[in-house]
């Protein structure tokens, strides 16, 4: 048996799963956690990597390992490989005002057509701008921007001011679909935009090479007690291309993933390129294309409610079902601002309160719906753009709850595919790894899927589309 390691590197923690390369099952998995906050040191995702592979149980008998991390994570390093400042997060909203000036200065309409999408704060471009502008000094050193995945990669083959290799900054290498997340990267060309680098920096910088889909990039070197030297090293991917990978999605899919922040993504096989910024045109890990809307507010929404009421996360699901009011409250679900809407400065706000649905079962049911609502709008916008789907694939923690499916169902009128509960950007890293392992474009089946329904209930997203639109109009008020 011939045995793979994958890796997630999440917003909130580091999962590795060895599993066997043949069949996809599952052998061992580690975990550990990373520190709280938007902006992180790296140094804390790498020692949260050596001691989730210690969790799993080492990497002595494993083949390959691949990484899949979080997107749009600002890594700067100065000549010496050397971390300049804390990463700013994919959720640190501060280079919103940046995204706009970028987007001032080129257009929307040429930010789609260069890279597939219109920044917004998460996207790397703005960072490296609120870098530029906020801290000058600081942006002055940027001798090389990586990824989290990047980063983490590069270290696991012994680069790094500390690395047996030493700081090479030209060995750095990343993915199609991380890269597709920068905002200077285009997934059409497949080539680098260094204007738009040199516009947000102020400089030029050193990029990570694009590796191809299948590419082994390295080997790992020696960490004592931890990692051996010589395991293969694939080129990893971003989480949510990985994600695609470990469930098998093919043409015809839409998967809704409800974790700290929520996506609806679909597989398809042409570049999309959405002026209006909804839709991010991103690359996939096996050379298609992953257009994807993301919201900021997922399955947080339902744990901070769930802490308001005194309710665990079981309890707060069996709670919303229990509303029976066919005009519950409205919630607008913006507790971190928004991203889709690009709104990164609101609040959530609550509407629609009447003496019969001010409930504690009445606040639940508008939390989920109102989280389930903002990734709905994904779903349609994706569709919109001539894309049809034959079923919906809900992943994510946010997903295990029966209220957040039949939620689900309701506002999108179709059938939900649950798949099993699964590391699954974990799992799609270990399927990169298992085909260079083995040497062919092993797959594995997605089995044991229970499909929800319900009736569709289009009522629900009319009342928050109303409510959202008088947010807008209001300024947030009233």
């Amino acid at each position: 048996m011939t045995l793979v390691a994958g890796v997630d590197s999440s917003t909130q923690s580091c999962k590795v799963v060895i599993v066997d390369a043949q069949t996809g099952r599952e052998v061992r998995s580690g975990r550990a956690s990373h520190p709280a906050g938007t902006a992180v040191n790296p140094e804390a995702w790498w020692d949260a990597l050596l001691v989730a592979v210690a969790d799993a149980g080492g990497l002595d008998d494993v083949a390959a390992i691949s990484i899949g991390g979080q997107q749009h994570g600002c890594v700067a390093l100065d000549a010496d490989g050397a971390v300049i400042r804390d990463a700013l997060l994919w959720n640190d909203t501060r280079s919103a005002a940046a995204a706009l000036d970028l987007r001032a200065e080129i257009g929307d309409e040429q930010w789609a057509a260069r890279t597939g999408s219109v920044p917004v704060a998460s996207f790397t471009v703005t960072k490296l701008r609120w870098m530029r502008d906020a801290e000058p000094a600081n942006a002055s050193r940027v001798a090389a921007v990586a990824l989290p995945h990047d980063w983490l990669t590069w270290r696991l083959r012994g680069y790094g001011p500390s690395g047996a290799l030493g700081a090479d900054l030209s060995a750095l290498t990343t993915d199609r679909s991380d890269a597709s997340g920068t905002g200077y990267w285009s997934p059409h060309t497949g080539e680098y935009d260094r204007d738009l680098l040199v516009r947000a920096l102020g400089h030029d910088a050193v990029l990570p090479r694009v590796a191809e889909p299948g590419e082994t990039v390295g080997v790992t070197a020696a960490v004592a007690g931890t990692i051996p030297t010589g395991i293969a090293v694939a080129v990893g991917a971003g989480d949510n291309a990985a994600a695609a990978l470990g469930l098998g999605a093919q043409h015809g899919d839409v998967i809704v993933s409800i974790g700290t922040s929520g996506t609806a993504f679909a597989s398809v096989a042409h570049h999309m390129a959405d002026s209006t910024g909804t839709i991010a045109g991103f690359a996939d890990a096996s050379g298609g294309f992953l257009p994807l809307v993301a919201t900021m507010n997922a399955a947080q929404v339902v744990g901070t409610f769930a802490s308001l009421l005194g309710v665990n996360f079981d309890e707060f699901g069996e709670l919303a079902e229990q509303a029976e009011s066919a005009e519950s409250p409205v919630l607008l679900p913006f507790l971190a601002g928004e991203r889709t809407p690009n709104l990164p400065d609101a609040r959530a706000s609550l509407r629609g309160l009447s003496l019969a649905n001010t409930t504690r079962a009445g606040i639940a049911r508008a939390a989920i719906e109102g989280m389930v609502c903002g990734l709905a709008a994904g779903v349609a916008a994706i569709a919109d753009q001539g894309v049809s789907f034959d079923r919906v694939i809900l992943i994510g923690g946010g997903g295990k709850l029966r209220a957040t499916r039949s939620a689900m169902a309701r506002v999108l009128g179709l059938a939900i595919a649950v798949a099993p509960e699964a590391e699954y950007v974990a799992r799609g890293a270990a399927l990169q790894a298992a085909r260079i392992a083995l040497g062919t474009d092993v797959s594995w089946p997605l089995d044991d899927v229970i499909v929800h329904t319900e009736p569709h209930d289009p009522a629900i997203l009319e009342r928050y589309n109303r409510a959202l639109a008088d947010y807008r109009t209001t300024g947030g008020a009233g």
